[in-house]
């Protein structure tokens, strides 16, 4: 009788436990586009400010030959990134600019998670 529940727990940790870690995790499996959840991304109200303050600091853009889309991903050399000023909120994410249009990106992965513009 012990050994049946003890198999039971078991089996029911075994398969429950591959649920409990894809609902933890912010991966989509299959041909979906990997979402990266890394941090907060600039408030709405203060994407007017930040998009002024990218023109003011003349960023030199990025041409690539794909569009520019969330879940893209940029290579890894001739592109620069830069930090987002404080003020804008804290995040984990970068910003540059590609094809004229501001991006935020997730800098380890060079994953685009917003378009700006």
């Amino acid at each position: 009788m012990r050994n049946r529940i003890l198999a039971l727990a078991a089996l029911g940790v075994a398969l429950g436990s591959p649920i409990a870690a894809s609902a933890q995790s912010g991966l989509t499996v299959g041909r979906a586009p990997v979402v990266v959840d890394s941090g907060p991304t600039i408030a709405v109200e203060q994407r007017p400010a930040f998009r002024e303050y990218v023109v003011e600091q003349r960023v030199p853009a990025f041409r690539v030959p794909d569009r520019v889309v969330v879940g893209a991903t940029l290579p890894e050399s001739g592109v620069t990134y830069y930090d987002v000023p404080q003020r804008f909120g804290a995040t984990t994410y970068r910003y540059t600019v590609v094809n004229g249009e501001t991006v935020l990106v997730e800098p380890r992965s060079r994953r685009i998670v917003e378009v700006m513009d």
